[in-house]
């Protein structure tokens, strides 16, 4: 989101923001006032600004709304409180800790590729193992801020070099969609609009399968004359109460299959030491 359009956020009143944040949830008055404790009249009364709600009343329906950390002190600043929770950029000396920890994962994943994302699937640090994914990628795509998903999906990235292209895009494009809908944040229905309409993306066609397969969706990649197979694991920090902290999301690939794994390491091995692209661990 950009800051005109948490500036137009912050403008609206806070009982509209929680209608707003209702009605994207589907829930009714009577459903959220049943969760939340109170009774539907009193919750009519806050969306309609005839009351004006506590700090607690606040975080209280922001929690059972499910909104995130930032969500929720948008809420709190448009109901004319202080936030709850700090919003602390990842270089500055008290999110130490936070670095040394995700530095930590992604040194410890290589030789395989592994990277850290912002809500915005903007690429923060990532491992040599990363350079696979970056390699033959144009040079604009390689600009900081990375996007994990323009990097993946434009056809001058690693879209030629994905064999199950079709598959892949349905995906991480799901995905995209679903955090638009979750956060209703305009620039990620810029970003889905924009990636949706790269061309080479065709339907997804995979037929039914009763094997392993079906499990999860691998990453099927060509490099040089070899297909590698490469399974994708997500992990966030568990009870954060920083904003950037919730934010982050560690996307690590592992071999799903031996001759990866013996090629990764290979490459790991022969690699030259030097600065990765998108940020190095």
């Amino acid at each position: 989101m950009t800051e005109v359009q948490e500036s137009r956020q912050l403008s609206r009143p806070v009982g509209e923001l929680m209608r707003r944040w209702r009605e994207q949830r589907g829930y009714s008055q009577l459903a959220l006032a049943t969760r939340a404790e109170i009774s539907a009249r009193h919750l009519s009364f806050l969306e309609t600004g005839r009351s004006k709600p506590s700090r607690d009343m606040v975080l209280r329906l922001g929690r059972h709304l499910g909104l995130a950390l930032r969500e929720q002190n948008q809420l709190l600043l448009a109901a004319g409180y202080a936030p709850a929770y700090t919003d602390s950029p990842l270089d500055v000396a008290e999110m130490l800790p936070v670095r040394g920890a995700l530095h930590q994962i992604l040194t410890g994943h290589e030789p395989f590729p592994a990277l850290v994302v912002d809500r915005n699937w903007n690429i923060v640090l990532s491992n040599a193992g990363f350079r696979l994914f970056a390699k033959d990628a144009a040079p604009e795509l390689l600009q900081p801020p990375v996007n994990a998903l323009r990097l993946a999906l434009h056809p001058e990235g690693m879209q030629p070099r994905i064999i199950n292209f079709p598959d892949w895009r349905a995906q991480l494009l799901m995905r995209l969609q679903r955090r638009v809908e979750l956060t209703a944040e305009p620039g990620l229905a810029e970003l889905y609009q924009e990636l949706r309409a790269y061309p080479g993306g065709g339907e997804p066609s995979r037929p039914p399968r009763t094997d392993h397969a079906d499990l999860t969706l691998p990453l099927r990649l060509r490099y040089q004359d070899m297909e590698l197979s490469l399974i994708c694991t997500i992990a966030t920090f568990g009870m954060p109460l920083d904003v950037t902290v919730a934010e982050l999301a560690v996307e690590a690939f592992l071999p799903a299959d031996g001759p990866t794994g013996e090629l990764l390491n290979r490459l790991h091995t022969a690699a030259p030491a030097g600065p990765d692209p998108a940020g190095a661990a």
